[in-house]
């Protein structure tokens, strides 16, 4: 059958039926005035914050406790009492997402012990401020951490005891005049089987987690999150993901360090979902770390639910744009016909969402697409940071499946606010989360009003029972960023820049530290230029830099190699290696004006679109230091390593 039919007959049998959109009310106006003024919004289904959706549970102990009683798990808390670990000593978790990982944190839970999150890919100066500034006394980690540890031990204050994710402990590891007992997480458990202890359970007022951020300035700051803070955030997000179950299978890979995750997993193990833990570097049949012939974790697990970042979501589409385009020829023509008529259904065209065609392009074109995560994938949950709508589209589209996105921070327990599964609307973030209010605050520096038309617009405050207790040891940045209102209720001042729809959800506009102010008055929101930019097929990253001394912007641009030496083949031009190709005059003045062409459609102003462009052809990575582990850019440590471009760049 030709599929071009339903383009000539879809769109009459459209004119035959009468179709009435009404907006949607997802967020509801609250007119109690606790706290600053502004502009507040709760979730339409709860008039108050939800504390917890699991009756008689009020700590992340007794959920997976719960969780214990109907599902068989590990133990580990009573070897960990064995060694010595008091109650009130802090534990840290020092690796990269696995089983041991996740039960490591439950064990210590069980004896009401703080557990310090870091990152696997934190420097070494920040590895040994956090363990330092957090006395901890016993750290759990990999071998590869381990060896970390190792270098730095003369560095490291308070550790006695350290246990290993892997039964081949380094033999360098031991021989190491460090003072610390090091054991294996295997033999931790045969010793708490030998010697078991009861439950020491926590209140919900307990720090569960302080979780050190790789913050993109400066050492990382310890936020400290109670039981009671998680478990707010969990039981909120319970209320929207849709029909959460036991034949669903989770696929865990981002850090567990990040609040994103660990507030997944501890979700999963609670309603009883299968988890399956793999990397970002194993995670299709294409990723850089999979050995040729075997296949990656999607494939191997097919998951049905899914959390990810933007910039893994958009390495997905990417790569499945340049597989259509270098196929070339009916396959090609086929799938961006098929693209359209879909994206025309999410639009609004209601015979683009026949069943009858539907059906037929996903059997004809995206069931190759979603086979690359495995074919079952039926929801996503995207944060961290924004998701551009092209992303999201193709989602959408090619995977069939809705995404969610999620705004929140670590201070928040990531709980914020988070887009309904049937809300395909793009650049929002959703209403608030059942568990929290959120609030527009008026920001008159950056000229931000809550009585501006049409929408009220502010800094976003988020308030509820999963606003945390504020930084460790640092009560003034605790002081800058937190309040408590006359009612008791905790609201964390984000520094983003929102405003609110008319039907109650939330969209990301700014952010105060990413305005820059240039040499003739005019204002630059670094963070919206780079989001603008990003989508240039030539664009792998990419940072913005404005100077107040200067009426122009440049920027740093991490090149997508495959793109560059595509387009270098057909010009015919010769180099010798990848970073010959960027510091090619020919290729500079390429990418810049694919920027350009970007910049207008997202209608920047002249001043925001970079005169002056440095073409970088090594990728910014979690390990080079240069972007955090949810990939985000960290700002300071980019302008510090590429000083000496970034002056060139003006002077010349």
């Amino acid at each position: 059958m030709n599929p071009y039919i339903f383009s000539v007959i879809l769109p009459i049998l459209a004119t035959l039926i009468f179709r009435t959109n009404h907006p949607k009310r997802r967020g509801i106006p609250v007119t109690d005035g606790s706290g600053d003024p502004g502009v507040t919004i709760r979730n339409r289904r709860f008039d108050s914050p939800v504390e917890t959706a699991w009756e008689g549970v009020s700590t992340l102990v007794e959920l997976f406790e719960e969780a214990c009683r109907k599902h068989d798990v590990l133990r580990f808390g009573s070897g960990l009492a064995a060694l010595g670990h008091e109650r009130n000593e802090r534990a840290a978790i020092f690796a990269d997402t696995r089983e041991e990982w996740f039960l490591a944190l439950q064990g210590c839970f069980r004896r009401n012990v703080t557990v310090v999150t870091m990152y696997a890919s934190l420097g070494e100066e920040a590895i040994c401020h956090s363990l330092n500034e957090t006395e901890v006394t016993t750290v759990i980690c990999g071998k590869k951490e381990l060896k970390t540890l190792v270098n730095i031990s003369g560095q490291i204050d308070s550790v006695k005891r350290v246990i290993c994710m892997d039964d081949d402990i380094p033999s360098d590891a031991s021989s190491v005049g460090h003072g610390w007992t090091i054991i294996s997480f295997a033999d931790v458990k045969r010793l708490g089987k030998e010697n078991p202890v009861d439950a020491d359970l926590p209140l919900p007022a307990d720090v569960a987690v302080i979780m050190y951020t790789s913050g993109s300035t400066g050492l990382p700051k310890g936020v400290m999150m109670t039981h009671g803070n998680v478990l707010a955030t969990l039981s909120a997000v319970m209320t929207i993901v849709p029909k959460l179950g036991k034949k669903d299978v989770y696929l865990a890979y981002l850090p567990l360090a990040h609040i994103l995750e660990l507030a997944a997993e501890n979700l999963m193990a609670a309603v009883g979902i299968a988890i399956g833990y793999g990397s970002p570097l194993t995670l299709t049949d294409t990723s850089s770390k999979i050995k040729k012939g075997t296949k990656g974790d999607a494939t191997v697990l097919m998951p049905t639910l899914l959390a990810a970042v933007p910039a893994i979501l958009d390495r997905v589409r990417d790569g499945v744009f340049k597989k259509v385009n270098a196929a070339g020829g009916l396959s090609k023509k086929l799938f961006y016909l098929a693209y359209e008529r879909r994206l025309q259904a999410i639009n609004g065209s209601w015979f683009g969402a026949w069943g009858l065609e539907k059906a037929l392009w996903n059997f004809l074109v995206f069931s190759k697409v979603r086979a690359i995560l495995g074919g079952r994938i039926r929801f996503i949950l995207s944060g961290g940071a924004p998701l551009s709508g092209d992303t999201q589209q193709f989602i959408n589209i090619c995977l069939g499946a809705p995404i969610g996105q999620g705004y929140g921070l670590t201070e928040t327990c990531a709980g914020g606010t988070f887009s309904d599964f049937d809300d395909t609307s793009v650049g929002r973030v959703g209403p608030p989360l059942p568990c929290s209010f959120v609030k527009l605050i008026d920001w008159s520096e950056g000229g931000y009003l809550t009585n501006d038309s049409p929408m009220p617009r502010g800094e976003i405050v988020i308030g509820g029972p999963n606003v945390t207790l504020g930084y460790f040891k640092n009560e003034e940045k605790t002081n800058e960023s937190y309040k408590v209102d006359e009612k008791g209720m905790r609201w964390f001042y984000t520094g983003d820049i929102g405003r609110f729809h008319t039907d109650g959800c939330l969209e990301i506009i700014d952010r105060k530290k990413d305005i820059v102010k240039l040499q003739h008055g005019e204002y630059v929101s670094l963070g919206k230029v780079e989001a603008a930019l990003i989508v240039s097929p030539y664009v792998d990253n990419i940072m913005l830099h404005a100077d107040p001394f200067h009426s122009y912007c440049v920027a740093l641009v991490v090149t997508s190699q495959s793109t560059l030496e595509e387009w270098a083949s057909k010009q015919e031009i010769p180099y010798s290696s990848f970073s010959e190709l960027c510091s090619k005059e020919e290729s500079v003045k390429e990418v810049h004006a694919s920027l350009v062409k970007e910049a207008k459609k997202a209608r920047l102003e002249k001043f925001e679109i970079p005169a002056k462009i440095k073409l970088l052809s090594d990728p910014w990575t979690p390990e080079s230091g240069l972007v955090t582990a949810a990939l985000k850019i960290k700002r300071e440590v980019i302008k510090k390593t590429f000083q000496e471009e970034l002056v060139k760049l003006y002077s010349s």
